[in-house]
């Protein structure tokens, strides 16, 4: 279900993007409404009834670039490397097509990619510490204290709202004391960063929430993680940033008018790219 953006090689019509658009606030529509358990159903299906009903999304119509998902292996190593130990067990949660789990293989113990359906291509050769896991999207059958690192890119915003405090939780649980969870995810206050961006100012398609740095500091303060550190990262550069400092920007930049937060959101404030750490003590 979860995957990171692809690029697009081919120009579609105003109408054709009208009806990906529609077609997925549809769906979208469909999963905020409804409960936990037909929430669980929608997900698995829900990417085959988008294809089907809009042939030309760019992720059918993208052409496969070896050196493009080269060069995105390569940025989100710059964002996580400084946390990878030989030793260690490494999940990443919505992981597309595992072009990144499998690079991390060579630097950690134990890989696990983890999503609500298989995705890779079954040609792809895997590592022998290499672990595909198909979950429901709310339990992983693992130890708890268990994993070392953990990992997501633009997955977050596909969560249903009601469900992301219940996947920090989980994460949270599986996580070693003093272990940590790296994330990142496109920032809401220059969004919408879904095919809505084209016809509305709020995410309406498949981003069922988009985030901001002071709303997962304080999920992720709720949930227990003890510590935080955030990140300007784009395009494979990464700068740690004050939370006070980031905190304060985002005050500054969410008072300003839409067009302009779209102008300078992506040098402001990128992206929403965050570390959260389990107390050492637990």
């Amino acid at each position: 279900m979860f995957s990171r953006r692809e690029k697009s090689h081919t120009k579609r019509t105003i109408e054709r993007l009208r009806h990906h658009y529609e077609t997925e606030k549809e769906i979208a529509d469909r999963l905020r409404r409804s409960s936990r358990d037909h929430r669980i159903q929608i997900m698995r299906t829900m990417y085959d009834e988008l294809f089907a009903k809009v042939p030309d999304h760019p992720r059918l119509t993208a052409r496969h670039d070896p050196k493009h998902d080269q060069i995105m292996v390569a940025r989100e190593m710059n964002l996580l490397r400084r946390h990878l130990r030989p030793n260690q067990t490494f999940i990443e949660f919505g992981p597309g097509n595992c072009g990144l789990a499998i690079a991390v293989c060579s630097r950690v113990a134990r890989v696990y990619a983890v999503d609500i359906s298989e995705q890779t291509n079954p040609s792809l050769q895997k590592p022998d510490n290499f672990n595909f896991v198909v979950y429901d999207g709310y339990s992983l059958d693992l130890p708890g204290n268990s994993i070392d690192v953990v990992f997501s890119n633009q997955m977050i915003e596909h969560l249903h709202p009601d469900d992301t405090a219940d996947h920090f939780h989980l994460v949270h649980r599986l996580l070693k004391p003093g272990a940590v969870y790296v994330f990142c995810m496109p920032h809401k206050l220059y969004g919408p960063h879904d095919v809505s961006r084209h016809f509305s100012d709020v995410a309406q398609g498949f981003h069922l929430k988009e985030w901001t740095f002071k709303e997962l500091v304080d999920l992720a303060k709720g949930v227990g993680f003890s510590k935080w550190l955030a990140y300007w990262y784009k395009g494979g550069i990464c700068l740690r940033m004050p939370t006070w400092l980031i905190l304060g920007l985002e005050r500054m930049v969410g008072c300003l008018p839409v067009k302009i937060r779209r102008r300078l959101g992506p040098y402001l404030l990128p992206s929403v790219t965050m570390t959260v750490k389990k107390n050492s003590s637990v």
